[in-house]
């Protein structure tokens, strides 16, 4: 494969994804020997739609590489059943010992995970995560985004919509998450400037919509004065919208939301929930691919690729459906 190659398509994907913002500069690598074929490991957090759309933009990375290059190129994706530490650790073990050319995850618990990440790094298997922290002192590459600006804006939106006062809560998604706990914590530093906005309660709900639901639904009992909720997960806002539809409260407890699930984008629609800051899984899944291809041919890569956030609500909900 000529280096021509690899620089075209370098040089191709802004065009192909907008903008994005690279914490480094990448080189191109002397692709003279690259290989023939290619296996790269996914392993999120759990099965859910989120990730979903993540491993829908890694095999079109995968797709294109294999089109511009005619290299064979395999996205192997295999998800947590639950939330679950053992069982994430588990999948990344058997990853392991099929020696892939890259393992791209997300961490339920970066001290949890630590030992897995360090055994697929002594056997010189390259390791990403999607997440903006990692683990501590391994230097692993990220795609994410800036998920404490991401958490603030959302609820800054909810400040505003509450004209600065009311009783508010938060829905954790997996505490030991760092990107879940980092969204939440954001969110209260928000809360925290405004002396008339109280939060009165915080609901976990592993990532499981139907647990989010049962969670909104059980602290909106006790708190019936609830003003409004703020998610740390996708699958928060979307219990939380349909709690609030059950308990027949729709405009009168506000929601603002996290990322762009379909259900989500639907409740907005309705005007369940007021808006939602959202990430670009596609958009992450697809750089995660290229990156660890690019690696996989002696490529330096960014440290971290940031995919940025977007803003979604009913003036613009129709252009993400």
């Amino acid at each position: 494969m000529p280096n021509a190659i690899l620089r075209n398509v370098l040089c191709a994907l802004p065009f192909v994804l907008g903008t994005i913002s690279i914490a480094a500069t990448t080189t191109t690598a002397n692709a003279d020997d690259a290989q023939s074929e290619y296996r790269f490991v996914v392993v999120p957090k759990v099965v859910h739609p989120w990730f979903d759309q993540l491993n829908e933009g890694a095999q079109e990375a995968a797709r294109e590489i294999q089109r511009l290059t005619g290299a064979e190129v395999t996205v192997q994706y295999t998800a947590p059943q639950s939330a679950s530490v053992a069982e994430q650790n588990q999948i990344l073990e058997r990853a392991i010992a099929t020696r892939p050319d890259a393992i791209i995850t997300d961490l339920l618990d970066p001290t949890g995970n630590r030992t897995v990440v360090r055994e697929a790094l002594d056997q010189e298997i390259p390791v990403s995560v999607i997440d903006d922290k990692g683990i501590e002192d391994m230097h692993l590459p990220v795609v994410g985004s800036d998920y404490c600006t991401q958490a603030k804006v959302a609820a800054e939106r909810l400040v505003e919509l509450l004209d600065q006062k009311g009783n508010v809560a938060i829905m954790m998604g997996v505490p030991t998450a760092s990107n879940h706990a980092q969204r939440a914590e954001c969110s209260r530093t928000v809360f925290d400037r405004y002396p008339d906005i109280e939060v009165v309660a915080t609901g976990v709900d592993n990532d499981s919509i139907s647990t989010a639901q049962n969670q909104a639904a059980a602290i909106m009992q006790s708190h019936p004065d609830l003003d409004g909720w703020v998610p740390s997960n996708a699958a928060g806002p979307i219990g939380i919208g349909q709690a609030v539809k059950e308990a027949g409260k729709v405009g009168q407890v506000k929601i603002v939301g996290i990322d762009d699930l379909n259900q989500t984008l639907s409740l907005i629609q309705e005007g369940v929930i007021d808006s939602t800051s959202a990430l670009r899984p596609r958009m992450m899944g697809y750089w995660f691919i290229i990156s660890a291809w690019q690696r996989a041919n002696g490529a330096e890569v960014p440290e971290y690729i940031d995919t940025g956030h977007v803003s979604i609500d009913q003036n613009n909900v129709e252009d993400y459906l």
